[in-house]
């Protein structure tokens, strides 16, 4: 079940956005909400303009009054559990997790508890009132690394933006089967796997997908590589691992047949960064690989050593 709450908002547009579109005006009046959820208000006719249900693209005139009633879901069947956390950095607008692997992010069917957003919910109750506990990105169970979660409606809706917009860094480390030669970048698009559902896979008919990468060590069979995100799909750094036949070093999903003894997939968010919502300024973290990680890498050059 999903709790509603009501949202009430009022406000005169003034004369500067003479001219422009309502869904522009709003976002500028109401930056705590993102712009897709104001759009979406205005398309269920929950905001009037001096009492008049107008489009998204209707150019206001200034002087109207504004008027939303609409309604926020809230997560009422996440519960919030005593469980551990690394954070890494928190402010009143946002906290940063050094999420550890095998923790899945967000409850679902087979994995109602034991998540990181019931352990964030225990931490910061109000995230209840922020959409999807305030998490923009997600990690997969088996990813270690960096994860920003939004405390605010505002930060929520900054943080939305900065993902729409590409400007939110996000920098992974793995370890791939076979060598690179040099670095490079993978632009192929990412949808749905055409029979395995569980999975994705390039395709034609998937989404824009851009992945940098860059070599910073090669070993016998193996490289070690730093990645960067452009965009931020669905397994995105594994499947177009994959898709070059270099694929993650322990990926069980996307390279079953290929034997190692490392238990989950070699993939690490090392580095965020981002626009502070509320300062304005450039801010980022890093986070040391984890121990088994780096193990892999020692054990990869001692084989390469012999």
């Amino acid at each position: 079940m999903q709790q509603q709450t009501t949202i009430d908002l009022k406000a005169t547009i003034t004369p500067e956005f003479a001219g422009c579109r309502l869904d522009q005006t709003l976002a500028q009046l109401f930056p705590e909400y993102s712009r897709e959820r104001l759009k979406n208000w205005v398309l269920a006719g929950q905001c009037h303009v001096d009492g008049v249900v107008l489009r998204p693209k209707d150019k206001v005139a200034g002087g109207e009054s504004v008027v939303i009633q609409a309604t926020v879901e809230v997560a009422v069947t996440w519960e919030a559990e005593d469980l551990p956390l690394e954070i890494v950095y928190e402010d009143e607008d946002l906290i940063v997790i050094n999420k550890s692997a095998g923790v899945v992010v967000h409850p679902a069917a087979g994995n109602r508890a034991g998540t990181l957003v019931n352990a964030l919910l225990n931490y910061a109750p109000e995230l209840n009132m922020i959409p999807r506990a305030g998490i923009v990105h997600r990690l997969d169970k088996d990813t270690s690394g960096l994860l920003v979660v939004a405390r605010t409606l505002i930060a929520h809706a900054s943080l939305i933006e900065q993902l729409r917009e590409r400007t939110v860094s996000r920098i992974y480390e793995t370890v791939v089967n076979g060598l690179f030669l040099a670095g490079g970048t993978i632009n192929e698009p990412i949808g749905r796997h055409p029979r395995e559902r569980k999975k994705m896979a390039v395709t034609s008919s998937g989404r824009e997908s851009i992945t940098h990468y860059r070599v910073l060590k090669k070993f016998a069979k193996h490289t070690h590589i730093q990645v960067r995100l452009e965009t931020g799909r669905t397994h995105q750094i594994r499947v177009h691992m994959m898709h070059v036949k270099h694929p993650i070093v322990g990926d069980k999903t996307y390279a079953p047949r290929i034997q190692h003894h490392f238990p989950r997939q070699a993939l690490h968010a090392r580095s965020l960064s981002l626009i502070h919502p509320s300062s304005g300024a450039e801010i980022g973290w890093t986070t040391e690989l984890p121990a088994d990680m780096q193990q892999l890498i020692k054990d990869l050059s001692c084989q390469s050593n012999t």
